[in-house]
Parts: structure tokens; sequence; C-alpha cells
């Protein structure tokens, strides 16, 4: 066993990083990440290295969400936090099927290591995030692969609700933009970008009706019946707009991201005393 160790503290990212180029640099065929915090379950490894191992996906991470456990093991506000990261993740990064974005549970072949720059990547908690919008501009396939919740086994969760919020929340957000620029306009144009940008234009343009609404609606007790109708219009086509970008996005990363390898695992209920406080 080699123990690779940093002179200066480079956090959780910066190590998986260092691990994946040490893996690469070795010509190693595959790469598991694991966190040691007690939380994954070794018995589900082989779950995690199968679609690698049968050339089914370039990469497979562990997903514990999707279990009818889940909601009973993990602790209310980190089911919530992934969750939400889930959902931020889904729509930054194309992979529409990737859910629990925050594993520390994923195996990724040689052609992904070769494809990702290492020393460019994101070193804090959003790193399995910025991995993933990498990933998807790189045209590797990614699955998920149901993982049993291991829970109160006395650790503590690293993630803040404040770093949830505002760090990576920021970090999705500009993830998001450089997808689009570098897959649908650089490297491969595609007409949902259109979408998106009359989305964004059209929101923009009714939230200010919304604030004149409110303006006009505290100042005077009355509404012009054609700011409530413009408010209407815009807003309307700005969400009809995103939703069909989105749905273009999904149709065209079919293909990179193939259903998740569902497992059956046994519901334990607070009756059980299984639920984590």
């Amino acid at each position: 066993m080699d123990l690779i160790e940093h002179a200066v503290n480079q956090v959780v990212g910066g190590a998986i990083a260092t691990g994946y180029k040490w893996a690469r640099d070795l010509g190693y065929n595959l790469a598991v990440v694991m966190a040691g915090d007690g939380q994954k379950n070794p018995a589900d490894l082989p779950a995690i290295l199968d679609p690698v191992v049968e050339d089914a996906a370039d990469y497979t991470k562990g997903n514990r969400l999707v279990t009818g456990a889940a909601f009973w093991k993990i602790p209310r506000i980190r089911f919530l936090d992934n969750s939400m990261m889930s959902l931020l993740t889904k729509i930054a990064s194309g992979y529409w099927r990737v859910a629990g974005s925050q594993t520390g549970y994923t195996a990724i072949n040689r052609t992904a290591l070769m494809a990702i720059d290492w020393d460019q990547m994101y070193k804090h908690y959003g790193q399995p995030n910025d991995l993933l919008e990498k990933l998807y501009v790189a045209g590797m396939r990614v699955i998920d692969v149901s993982i049993e919740p291991v829970c109160d086994v006395g650790e503590k969760s690293g993630i803040k609700i404040r770093k949830v919020v505002f760090t990576i929340g920021t970090l999705q957000i500009k993830l998001f933009f450089w997808r689009l620029k570098e897959k649908y306009i650089i490297r491969d144009f595609h007409p949902l970008v259109f979408f998106f940008a009359f989305g964004f234009v059209t929101f923009f343009l009714s939230a200010l009706l919304m604030v004149r609404f409110e303006i006009l609606w505290f100042g005077t007790g009355g509404v012009a019946e054609v700011t409530l109708l413009s408010w209407l219009f815009c807003f309307s086509l700005s969400f009809n707009s995103f939703g069909f970008a989105m749905w273009f996005d999904y149709e065209a990363n079919k293909h990179l991201n193939p259903p998740l390898v569902r497992r059956e695992f046994s519901r334990s209920g607070p009756a059980a005393g299984a639920r984590a406080r």
C-alpha cells in the first residue's frame, strides 16, 4: 500500500485529484474513491465497479438517495441538502439521471482519467460537481448505482448549509454557463442555447415587472392591468423557454447518462431505530 501525503492540506478535492493523477501516471485502468467516513459499505464495491468493468460507463457513482431506507437513515437536514444539490447538479452538469452528487463512492476508467485536467480540479466540497461537468464536456458516460445508506456511525458531516447555498451553489451556476459555452457553442452548436438565452432575458423582464407591480401595489393600492398581463406574459415565456431548453438538453445527453443501476435494500423505519439523529 502506498500512502500519498500532501505537504500542505489541499482538502478533499485536492486529495482526490492527487489520487487520480497517481493512478493515471502509473497506468491503472481503474481508480476507486471510497470516503473514509464509515458511511460507505465495502460490500457495495462490486456493484460500483461492474458498469465500468463491463464498459457500460466511464464513471460510476454511488447513489444512496433512491433507496427506500435513505429517508429514514439519513438525517433530515443532510437528506434535504443532498436532494437540493442533486437538482442543481442535474441542471448544471447535463446528467439528468444523477442524484446524490456529493457522494464519496465512485469508480472511473482510464479513458476518463486521461480526459480530465486534474490540476484544474476544484478542491473543496464542490469537487464532485466540478468533475461531473468536466466529464460531460469530455463526452464520458456516467451511471448512478444505488448503494446502501450507512449513517449513525459517529461521523460528522463537513457540509454546512452556508457552504451548500453560497459556495457550491455559486460554483454550480458558473459551471452551468461554462458547460453551455464549451459543449453547445464552442465544440458543437445546438439551438437550445437560444431557448436558454431567451429564457434568461424574459425572466429578467418578468422580475423587473414584478418589482414594478409591488411598487405600484404598495404605493397606490392599485395596478394597471397591462402591468399584470405583461408580467404573466414574460413569466410564461421564460418558464416555457427553460422547459424546452432542459428537455432538449436531456434528449441530447441520454446516451451519456444510462439509467440508474437499481438494487434493493431492506427499509428500516424509525421504529427500528435506523434513523440517524
